[in-house]
């Protein structure tokens, strides 16, 4: 067991994205960007301490999310995967970090999904539920690739 708990501690993906860091941090922070390349639908204020969410299908899936940080153009960061009818915190959910950094006329995007060994899951529901999300972000991340040249602030 030891060995998932180290193996599924982080995930961790980057990319390149053909925009300047100002326009990937609206892309990951506003609710109307955010669906065009994630969610069908989002609801939140890029503010810290705020809560949103974020919905798939005709609200067949909807996840709470509470924005932790924001300092633009440089990072946003939330938590989400709360358990039912809770918000998410500290203590109960994963956090999502994007981290922008600027690279010739384009941006570096970090993505770092954390908490997965503190939420307390089996170890069958953490590596399904990593590698879920990894299949998730590897699907969703180029999309907002191929969606931020179309952008302008």
């Amino acid at each position: 067991m030891l060995e998932v708990l180290v193996e599924f501690g982080k995930l961790e993906r980057e990319i390149h994205v053909d925009a300047p860091p100002e326009i990937v941090f609206e892309l990951v922070s506003r609710p109307e960007h955010i669906k065009m390349w994630w969610s069908d639908d989002a609801a939140l204020e890029p503010e810290p301490g705020t809560f949103g969410e974020l919905v798939w299908g005709d609200r067949a899936a909807v996840e709470s999310i509470a924005v932790v940080e924001v300092d633009p153009p440089h990072r946003f960061a939330f938590r989400w995967v709360a358990p039912a009818a809770e918000l998410p915190d500290a203590d109960n959910s994963l956090l999502v970090t994007f981290e922008l950094e600027p690279s010739g006329d384009g941006t570096i995007l970090r993505l770092t999904e954390s908490g997965w060994r503190e939420r307390g899951w089996e170890a069958a529901v953490l590596e399904e539920a990593f590698h879920d999300h990894e299949h998730g972000w590897d699907m969703f991340l180029p999309r907002l690739r191929d969606y931020a040249p179309s952008v302008e602030l």
